[in-house]
């Protein structure tokens, strides 16, 4: 019986909905029945009714979700004071981020934080945004700058830092390219790369949600997991991406990167940035960054 196998039964267990489960680990709904069903083999016991309409749980699945909270709180506790005293002896910061942030937000940020704070050695991962709360939980991270969830895990606390706007990725030779701006009537008819929805839901809705907005349909050609990839496929000609504006540093030979004018102003054609991290942990590294951060939020506002 493995620790995440516990967390995935006990997310399942109050919910009591393994799709809402496997949003609030951000997972797989595959992966989480997966987990579930190598716990009840390890037990040899069913821990859930499951019909066509509902979820429960068996008896044995009540007396193991009571268990499993006290041993997940004692587990969290250890940990935590682990790297209570970890940070006594050394300070660091584990930083994870996804791509837009590690390729625009972070450069500056750790610029001026180690300008500020240069005894903090800061550690850094990326990685998407799937992958990085699960992190912050088991304590291999400090801090994560990702998408907010639809449904935020209780045990992280999110800080909505801003809002990313969209720009068109164009062949250097598109005819498109040279424009100062464009709208999505403009690109109708263009070939679309768009990001995978499984790995990354917020990117591949960003353009979705524009058309829609727009009473258009995307003529998808390509889909692709990494952003780069897609940045990379652009350039081949193979067609055209809209991507979060911090991709234009993403120097790629042969790609022109085009603001992109929304038909309408709000949160539509907009990707959100936030922080996370452990609810209720103390931590000064970490608290000395987000203070940092602020000054440079006010500076992104000025260039947006």
């Amino acid at each position: 019986m493995e620790l995440h196998q516990l967390r995935c039964f006990v997310a399942a267990a109050e919910q009591l909905h393994f799709g809402r489960a496997a949003q609030q680990l951000q997972m797989l709904p595959s992966a989480l029945g997966r987990q579930i069903r190598l716990l009840e083999e390890d037990l040899g016991t069913r821990l859930f009714a499951r019909t066509t309409r509902a979820v429960s749980l068996t008896e044995d699945g009540a007396t193991l979700l009571r268990d499993a909270r006290a041993i997940l709180a004692r587990v969290e506790a250890v940990e935590s004071n682990l790297r209570n005293r970890s940070r006594a002896g050394a300070r660091r910061l584990r930083v994870g981020a996804i791509d837009s942030a590690a390729a625009g937000l972070l450069p500056p940020l750790l610029r001026d934080f180690r300008d500020k704070h240069p005894d903090i050695a800061v550690q850094l991962l990326e990685d998407k945004t799937i992958r990085l709360p699960p992190k912050i939980l088991t304590g291999a991270l400090d801090l994560a700058f990702v998408r907010p969830p639809d449904r935020a895990d209780k045990r992280l606390e999110f800080r909505d830092l801003l809002q990313e706007t969209a720009i068109v990725a164009f062949p250097q030779r598109h005819s498109l390219a040279k424009r100062t701006s464009i709208t999505l009537a403009d690109i109708a008819d263009e070939a679309m790369l768009v990001p995978d929805r499984r790995s990354r839901p917020h990117s591949h809705d960003l353009t979705m949600k524009l058309f829609e907005q727009a009473g258009l349909t995307p003529r998808i050609v390509q889909v692709a997991d990494e952003k780069q990839t897609i940045i990379n496929l652009v350039a081949t000609r193979l067609g055209v991406a809209i991507v979060p504006r911090w991709t234009a540093r993403m120097a790629v030979t042969g790609v022109r990167f085009v603001p992109l004018r929304p038909k309408q102003v709000g949160p539509v054609g907009r990707l959100p940035l936030a922080a996370a991290w452990l609810r209720g942990s103390r931590d000064p590294a970490r608290d000395a960054m987000l203070a940092v951060l602020e000054a440079r939020l006010r500076s992104y506002a000025r260039e947006a």
